[in-house]
């Protein structure tokens, strides 16, 4: 069994809906959460003329390989009604693996780690969370370290109320 450790988001509608629903499929189809972060909103990074977002970090425990476990992700992402037509534009639901154990691998459907986790405080902080001493397996910083040395400068504030979904 693989740790995956993934972070949702969502600008577009019912959020909390949104996140709660991705949860659900993942749970169903992917493994066991056996630990989630607290709601953080977050403004738009890249595209950023749009909507805040909401982003959690979920951790699964997966049997599932890496690519197939990329693919489901994506069918969950279309099944709740993910439509991409803007690079980092909004979204309903964005599921991204951030690391699977110290896995590293690049592939057309997967780069492990995520090639943008130490420079994105929207995703380092919720992982943060659930993960301080997690080594990344490139920079080999944990990423309480690489939080510490980010030098993205968007806010990134938890939510005090709902602050898990399930």
């Amino acid at each position: 069994m693989a740790l995956a450790y993934l972070l949702l988001g969502s600008n577009l509608g019912h959020r909390f809906s949104y996140l709660h629903q991705a949860q659900q499929l993942i749970a169903e189809q992917c493994g066991e959460i056996i630990n989630q972060s607290s709601i953080y909103e977050t403004a738009a990074w890249g595209f950023t003329n749009q909507p805040s977002f909401y982003n959690q970090v979920i951790v699964i425990q997966t049997n599932i390989d890496p690519q197939l476990l990329m693919q489901t992700l994506l069918d969950i992402e279309e099944k709740i009604g993910r439509v991409r037509k803007i690079k980092y534009g909004p979204r309903i639901i964005d599921i991204d693996i951030l690391l699977i154990d110290n896995l590293i691998s690049h592939t057309s459907i997967l780069k492990l780690p995520h090639p943008f986790l130490p420079e994105r405080r929207f995703a380092l902080l919720p992982l943060s969370e659930v993960a301080p001493h997690l080594m990344h397996p490139i920079t080999n910083k944990d990423i309480t370290q690489l939080l510490d040395d980010c030098t993205d400068i968007l806010e990134v504030k938890k939510l005090e109320n709902n602050d898990s979904i399930s």
